[in-house]
């Protein structure tokens, strides 16, 4: 089966013969290596066959499959895309956190969530409520997680795959297909990913997470070494003189410096006009002010997504919820978290990196996503268009021209001095944007979401580009099957299987793949629309709505894992209720405040009102969790040791950038 993104590789310029021939061998090879093993897993050849082989792998995942498939199906364009995009902007290095303080989240996982779940023989996390506060709380979590699932993350990466795949091949096209377009571009990587999981399943997920999570590590550090050679080639002059400076660094500093200093001189100064930089973009701490990520949400907000993700989180669990046993498990767990430490190096850098050598390309792209808002205006629109900073900054005579229009809209006249600043025309038109008139498409200076295509686009060479659209490729197929995969899962055993409570194992795995190329047809549909620029970004969409559920949850979980007299219906009480306090916050209460402190606000009411629930009416006698006996239990000292080790070095790291 040749995926149709191969033909694209086929297509697209800079691919030699060679480069072609050794991405489809190279793919090919690894998407038959997991049908294979999948297969095997599905027909019980070597482990439990039917929905345990299909969904859990049969329960016989080794830690290197565990750790390497963590780390696969976590590592996606989501990351190349939007977090090399966050880190072009303003955040730098601060993006960097949801990487590092993830080691440490991940060590807990291992030693104190993983055991409690494997104890119960669970396929799912909903699964867990209904042992603990019963069948409604399940159904209310499935139902909860399915939505966000499949409309944000799953939509997300097929959104940042076909982004890569617009942008490092714009212009070319096969039979009639442009694949230039975000729309096609969404098609092919939905549909190729969709074709590959409904034949194996998590078995198959996992062997193939093998091979990309290694090819990830190594393209995206290919990447990163070309795009330091190349700052060390550039000309000092247009380092400074091509883009919005970010340091007061002089020609004869660059001049005399190698790419390493070159990336400090840059990055490490003051912040520029238009620019939400505090000490540059190589520091971790942000402004309490900072709309992603204040030094606040260090202490509290950050926390609630982390242990959400890497702990409650079906997409990410289900490869753990596979393991041999509870040690192979945490093993696994602790390798994925070493990993994790190497991620903002071949991410966040490179998208750093990318705004010093080639802001003029980004703003290019930006300027072709802003062609279809600008003409709204010119055409007389009903609507009030809001603008960035760096619109401002980069387009002032078209920012001028968009704060008249608003001002004409909403009925209010604009006398603009002749030497109007960019800040002055940025925070004219907010004060215009704060009347409630229905707004359009923000305009934006900068299109940051193509940092990384575009480093792909301008670096590669024959001879690497095959290896480094072949890790990229499969950071899609992987981050996407296993999305797919666990939604699947989810559908099938929280929901279909309690209403048809006598099916077979094959009707299962047959529900199981249908329910697949229902969600990924969903995703395809959303996916387009995120390239909206209203949405921030994509990496920023998506930790933002995951705050819907992710503080109640990890409060509900909390509860169920520490304190057994908490009464069964808070279950669905505190999703319910997060979901509801989230949302009037977001759009009533505090629509400025940074997401991550809206997750620590929900999370902190949440527990309080589960606490005092708990205190005065506790349940009369504890709740007592099922234990298997499918698994072994016992605990990894080794992994133990080695986790704190980790913690240590993770907490250097945030000295070394504070």
């Amino acid at each position: 089966m040749t995926s149709p993104l191969l033909l694209l590789a086929a297509n697209a310029g800079p691919l030699s013969t060679l480069d072609i021939i050794l991405f489809l061998v190279f793919v090919v090879g690894v998407v038959a290596l997991g049908i294979y093993q999948g297969e095997k897993a599905v027909q019980g050849e070597d482990g439990a066959g039917g929905a345990a082989g299909y969904f859990l792998a049969g329960r016989g995942l080794t830690w290197w499959l565990v750790g390497f498939s963590l780390i696969a199906a976590n590592i996606s364009t989501e990351q190349f895309v939007g977090m090399s995009g966050a880190a072009a902007d303003w955040l730098g290095m601060a993006i960097a956190s949801y990487e590092w303080m993830a080691a440490i989240t991940l060590v807990v996982v291992a030693f104190v969530f993983l055991p409690k779940l494997l104890r119960c023989g669970i396929y799912t996390i909903p699964e867990f409520l209904e042992y603990r506060y019963g069948a409604f709380s399940r159904f209310i979590m499935a139902v909860a997680t399915l939505v966000i699932l499949v409309g944000v993350p799953t939509a997300s990466v097929v959104y940042s795959g076909a982004k890569v795949v617009s942008v490092f091949f714009q212009g070319h096209s096969l039979l009639g297909l442009d694949f230039g377009s975000l729309t096609v571009g969404c098609w092919i990587i939905g549909l190729s990913a969709a074709l590959y999981v409904m034949v194996g399943g998590l078995r198959a997920c996992a062997w193939t997470d093998l091979v990309w999570g290694v090819s990830l590590i190594l393209g995206g550090a290919v990447v990163m070494w070309l795009a330091f050679s190349a700052l060390g080639q550039a000309d000092p002059a247009e380092l400074i003189t091509t883009k919005v400076a970010t340091s007061s660094a002089t020609v004869d500093q660059l001049d005399g410096a190698n790419a390493w200093e070159r990336f400090q001189l840059l990055n490490s100064g003051p912040a520029a006009a238009g620019e939400n930089l505090a000490g540059g973009k190589l520091h971790m701490i942000r402004p309490a002010s900072d709309p992603s990520i204040p030094w606040t949400a260090l202490l509290i907000g950050l926390w609630i997504p982390n242990f959400f993700y890497w702990g409650l989180n079906q997409y990410i669990v289900q490869r753990t919820l596979g393991s041999k046993s509870l040690a192979e498990g945490q093993r696994g767990i602790v390798f994925a978290a070493a990993m994790k430490l190497l991620v903002p190096f071949i991410v966040v850098i490179p998208g750093i990196l990318c705004f010093n050598l080639y802001s003029g390309e980004l703003r290019s792209e930006a300027a072709r996503k802003n062609l279809t808002t600008l003409a709204a205006v010119q055409s007389g629109s009903r609507l009030v268009y809001p603008f960035t900073e760096n619109f401002a900054l980069t387009e002032p005579a078209k920012a001028a021209d968009v704060l008249r229009h608003n001002a004409s809209v909403v009925g209010n006249t604009i006398d603009l001095p002749p030497a109007a600043g960019a800040l002055e025309l940025f925070a004219a038109n907010n004060a215009l944007l704060a009347t409630g008139t229905p707004k359009g498409t923000k305009l934006i200076g900068y299109d940051y979401d193509a940092a990384f295509p575009t480093l792909l686009r301008e670096l590669l060479k024959p001879g690497l580009t095959w290896f480094v659209l072949a890790a990229i490729f499969g950071a899609v197929v992987s981050s996407l099957a296993s999305m797919l995969n666990s939604a699947a899962t989810i559908a099938t055993m929280d929901l279909y299987n309690k209403v048809h409570k006598n099916a077979s194992q094959s009707a299962l795995v047959r529900a199981g793949r249908g329910f697949t190329l229902l969600f990924v047809l969903i995703a395809c549909l959303i996916a387009p629309s995120l390239s909206n620029p209203a949405f921030g970004g994509i990496f920023n969409f998506i930790q933002e709505f995951q705050g819907f559920i992710s503080p109640g949850i990890l409060a509900v979980y909390l509860f169920g894992f520490l304190v057994p007299r908490a009464p069964r219906y808070l279950g669905w009480l505190g999703i319910v209720l997060n979901a509801a306090l989230y949302g009037g916050l977001k759009w009533f209460l505090a629509p400025e405040m940074a997401f991550l402190n809206r997750m620590a606000v929900c999370f902190g009411v949440v527990v309080l009102v589960l606490g005092a629930i708990t205190f005065l009416k506790p349940m009369a006698k504890p709740v007592v969790l099922p234990t298997t006996d499918l698994i072994n239990l016992e605990s990894s000292r080794s992994a133990k040791f080695i986790g704190i080790g980790i913690v240590v070095l993770t907490l250097c790291l945030y000295a070394i950038f504070w």
